[in-house]
């Protein structure tokens, strides 16, 4: 079921983002709109592109969500792969995702002084 929902996520994420669905929803909007006259500006006019968009969104987001776990799970695989061939990294960093906040403030801090002592150095 999982990788029936990636797959269809992935394919709606391609979709929705091209210039077409664009348009389309673009083209939908003018339509209601123009459409306002016909049905005296109405209650239920204002309801149905109300009710319309609210549904879109909802479903949205969780579209949104699993193509972005998706993308930064595979960013922070590749950057891990990055960091573990480096001899000179500390390869404890590759598991930074699952540290504690104490323990990202921590290295923020650390990394913090290191830029700092590098902006002291004399450039070359």
């Amino acid at each position: 079921m999982s990788d029936a929902f990636r797959r269809f996520a992935g394919r709606c994420s391609v979709w929705l983002g091209s210039p077409i669905s664009f348009a389309l929803s673009l083209f939908i909007v003018a339509v209601w709109a123009a459409s306002g006259p016909l049905f005296h500006f109405s209650d239920s006019w204002q309801l149905v592109i109300n009710t319309g968009t609210t549904i879109v969104t909802f479903l949205m987001v969780f579209l949104i969500q699993a193509t972005q776990n998706r993308d930064a799970q595979a960013i922070q695989l590749k950057l891990d792969e990055l960091i573990r061939s480096n001899r000179n990294a500390r390869n404890a960093i590759a598991g930074i995702e699952s540290c504690t906040e104490e323990e990202l403030q921590h290295l923020q801090a650390e990394f913090q002084k290191l830029r700092q002592k590098e902006r002291a150095l004399p450039a070359d």
